[in-house]
Formats: C-alpha cells, structure tokens, sequence
C-alpha cells in the first residue's frame, strides 16, 4: 500500500476532489485491471480515451481516478485529482510508487531509427563480461544481469518500466541501458525517469502511421533530449543531419560520435569482411566479428557511453573484440555449400538499404545476393514501395513475402510493394506471398558462394496473422530449407 498524497508528488495536479490521505493498492490505466482500492488513470490513448471507462473503474473498486476532464457526476466515496496531462502524471507516479528507481541507477537511454537494441544489447553484454551488474531493457528481451524477462513492448508501460528498474535496484544492479522508442516518448511513459546518459543512433522514415509526418516523428524523438536534466550527457551521432537537431534546447552536456565527421568520439574503418570488423579507436586497431558501417557506429557509441561512465579505455577495447552479433541483427552463417545467408530485423528503408550496403562492401560481386522481404500490416504504408525499390535496386534478385500482415491482406501488402520496383528491375523480382515457401525459394535458387538476404522479421519467433501469433523464425527456416536441398 501506498500514500495517494506521496505519488501524486511531481504529477501536475490542478484540482483535487475529495482526500489524499488515503491508502491506495496499485495504479492502472487499463480499468479492465482495476482491483479494490487502486487508482485508475484516465489517459487519452491512440486508441481509446480512459475518461470513457471511469464508472467502470469505480464498479471495479477504484477509491482514486487521475483524469483531465472530471466526470459531470462525482461520487462522494472517490478521490478525483484532475492533472494537466494523465499519460505524464502516469509515468511520474508510476516512478514515485515505485520510490523512483532510476535515481538509484545509471540508467542509459537510446534512441534513434535504427541501432537501439543492437547497441543496448552489446553494451549490457560489455558491461556484464567485464563484471558488473547491469540490467537490460530492450525490444528482444529484457534481462537483471543475466536473468531473462520476456520482452513484448520496445519501451514497457510506466508500471512495467518502474517495477523492473526497481528489481534491478534491488538485485544489485549498478546500470540500466535501455531502449527509448519514439512512441514511449510521445506518451511519457519515460516520464518521472532520471537518464545519466542519453545516446541518439540516428533517424530515418519509419513510424508514419503513428507520428503522421516526418516532422512529427523528430519532434518526438526531440522530446527525449529536451527534458534530460543539466546533470546529464548526450551522445549524438554528429554524421547523421538531424544529429545536432536533436541536442538544440537540451541542457544536458552534448558529445558527438562519428564516423566521418568531426567529433569527440571518431572511429575509423580499417577492415569490413564477412569474417568482420577492423576498427581504430583513438589509433588503436580492434577486431570485432560484427559486420558493416552501421555496426562499426553502434560499436562507437558503445565506445563513447562506456568511456563516459569512466571505464578504462584498453579494458573497453578488449571487451569489444569479445563482443559477438545480437541475435536477428545481421545474424549470419555459411551452409555446407558455402550458401552465406543473413537475417535481420531490417523492416525500415534506411536499414535495409544499410544492410544491403554492407552486403555490397563485402561481396566478392562473383555471387548473387537473393533478397526476401516484406512489410508489416497496419503499419506505415508508404516505406512499402520504397522498401521493394531500395531491395530490387540492390539485391541480384528480389523475393516479395508477407512480414507480419496482421489485419491486412498480404497479398494488398504486397501490391503496394510491387509498385516501388523500378520497370528495368521487375523481371528479377518475383512475389510468394508464402513466407516460408518465399524462403524454401530462395533457397533454391542459390549456389555455392551466393547470398541470402532474410529481412524484416530479425529476432521475432512468429508471424502475426489476423491477430493470432504463430511460431515462425526465419532463421530456423532457411537453416532448414538448405539442409533439406542438401538431402
């Protein structure tokens, strides 16, 4: 039990109605959750708007209701605290029920298109070899030093965010890195949460079906930098264009990392293969197995967070030679028949074409590269032509599948594709709206030196359809569907 007075500290209250000095049980946005004595937060969601279902939350036992709007009737028995915006003071009280954990932590905050998970996993896995105790919150998994959470939001909701960084509190753990999606900005389920470090990846078209515009989708990004405190850092990848955007109003201390550019933290390219990366940081060469430009960005801002946090700048280097690929993030092997196969998550533009750039740096240009991909359902419908244009422009030959189509027909997911793919690429690009048969396919076709691209999917063990989730890994599939051609 809580005081209702003590998690309403910070919340933006305006008007109160009735005590705040009771006990209440837990908070809940979702009225169908409600218990006895627990306070419903009336948020105005994308979907629904809680205000409709405060009588509801009542029926159910709620003694409190957080809202915006008060109700036109109120019942004497009920505490009513009208705030300024209900999804902020969810997240501040969630932080507050929780005696606000994340200022018992280093918590560090990624953002950005592409790069999240790889470079929260890969600094957790630093972190941890070099032993210290370290949680992860990620759109893979999330783990208190090596104990695995399943993992089904990029960002999980205040409560969920707030009782994980409290049981990394508790367990030990020394820091947090963590994922920060634009959508967990926008609806402030970070808010209440005190970041030490904040790194941006980089920013690229994906969310549109969210975020409406381009513009839109900055802006919430933004956000994230705008309201760190002095205290903190930001690392900004100064070779993206929107990189020193970011950091204008922040008053956190502002770091810049690159490839390219001018930067305090700058690593060069010495060797891209399949069999991985040279790196030089600071005139030290390092190998690492991890594959591609964006991986050697990733492994810079890992670099630049871990100097930052004082590790010992040889310890960091060596730890980075150990480190291996995260799983469905340019995971890769070569089959009997020397058949190099690929999968990744790559589900925006900008990261298949990233992906299939690497592919192009380190192709001997004898083989042929074979592209599956698709697009998600109920998702930004205008990355799907240019996903197919960037993959047929790209690949030798091109396999448009389903992704996860969810609501959607696939095979209208896959129209909307075709119509991306340039007339002088159409006869090298085929349509199996199957995606294990789209996979079996590829398979085929490929001879001993060639290369399979699987993109869209990454780590995800299943298809989406209509609502129901069934087993599906790609990985496990084109591993299969190879040794079944071996037979």
């Amino acid at each position: 039990m809580r005081n209702l007075q003590d998690i309403l500290y910070k919340s933006g209250m305006t008007e109160v109605h009735g005590s705040l000095d009771r006990k209440v049980n837990s908070i809940n946005f979702d009225s169908r959750q409600v218990d006895n004595k627990d306070v419903f937060v009336a948020v105005k969601g994308f979907v629904s708007d809680g205000h409709f279902f405060i009588e509801k939350a009542i029926d159910l036992g709620a003694s409190t209701i957080v809202c915006e709007e008060l109700p036109k009737k109120l019942n004497e028995r009920i505490t009513y605290v009208v705030v300024s915006d209900s999804s902020y003071a969810l997240g501040v009280m969630a932080a507050n029920y929780y005696d606000n954990p994340s200022k018992e932590i280093s918590l560090i905050g990624i953002t950005g298109t592409n790069g999240k998970t790889t470079t929260c996993t890969l600094l957790h896995d630093l972190f941890i070899g070099l032993g210290y105790s370290a949680g992860l919150l990620s759109t893979v998994v999330n783990k208190i030093d090596k104990t695995e959470i399943p993992s089904t939001h990029t960002t999980p909701n205040p409560m969920a965010l707030n009782e994980l960084l409290r049981q990394m509190v508790d367990a030990g753990c020394e820091y947090c890195f963590m994922e920060v999606s634009s959508h967990a900005i926008h609806q402030n389920r970070i808010a209440g949460l005190d970041f030490n470090i904040a790194g941006f990846t980089n920013i690229t078209h994906d969310h549109l079906d969210y975020h409406n515009t381009f513009k839109e989708y900055i802006n919430a990004k933004k956000m994230f930098f705008d309201n760190l405190s002095s205290k903190a850092i930001v690392l900004t990848n100064s070779d993206d264009k929107n990189g020193l955007v970011m950091t204008q109003n922040s008053k956190a201390k502002i770091k810049t990392f690159a490839l390219k550019s001018m930067a305090d933290y700058k690593v060069k390219i010495i060797e891209n293969s399949f069999s991985g990366l040279v790196l030089s940081f600071n005139n030290q060469e390092v190998y690492t197995s991890l594959i591609g430009g964006f991986n050697a960005y990733n492994l810079n801002l890992v670099y630049a967070i871990a100097t930052e946090l004082d590790l010992d700048g040889m310890e960091i280097l060596t730890a980075i030679s150990k480190l291996k690929s995260v799983d469905g993030r340019f995971q890769h092997f070569k089959s009997d028949k020397n058949i190099v196969v690929i999968v990744d998550y790559a589900h925006t533009p900008d990261a298949l074409k990233n992906v299939l750039g690497t592919i192009e740096d380190v192709r001997t240009k004898n083989e042929t590269v074979i592209t599956v991909v698709g697009c998600g359902g109920d998702r930004d419908k205008t990355k799907r032509p240019v996903m197919a244009e960037i993959a047929a422009k790209n690949s030798d030959k091109t396999i448009l599948t389903s992704d996860n189509p969810r609501t959607e027909n696939p095979d209208e997911i896959i129209k909307d594709m075709q119509a991306g793919v340039p007339a002088e690429r159409s006869a090298k690009v085929m349509s199996i709206t199957d995606r294990a048969e789209a996979i079996k396919v590829a398979c085929a076709l490929a001879v001993e030196g060639d290369i399979i691209l699987v993109a869209g999917k990454g780590h995800e063990k299943y298809q989406d359809v209509n609502g129901v989730k069934s087993p599906f890994d790609d990985y496990k599939i084109v591993e299969q569907s190879l040794k079944n051609l071996n037979k």
